[in-house]
């Protein structure tokens, strides 16, 4: 099932398809590591939901949700 990455809840595992979005959001996002076949763990959402914690390529990264929502994720 694909989902955005900002729909998954903590714990779950994906890999990435796509990154969608333009410019230099999209780059900042790529040179992150999430890149198409990565794989991916969500780990915490703030507390008050905004950002996410993230593993990808061993390291931890916060993102906020409409970062996310920008990455393409296959689940299961």
């Amino acid at each position: 099932m694909i989902k955005t990455l900002n729909q998954l809840v903590p714990g779950e595992t994906g890999i990435v398809t796509k990154v969608t979005g333009t410019g230099p959001i999209k780059k900042r996002i790529i040179d992150m590591g999430f890149i198409g076949g990565e794989s991916i763990k969500v780990l915490k959402y703030a507390p008050l939901g905004d950002p996410i914690e993230i593993k990808v390529m061993n390291f931890n990264l916060s993102l906020r949700k409409t970062e996310a929502a920008l990455i393409e994720v296959q689940v299961g």
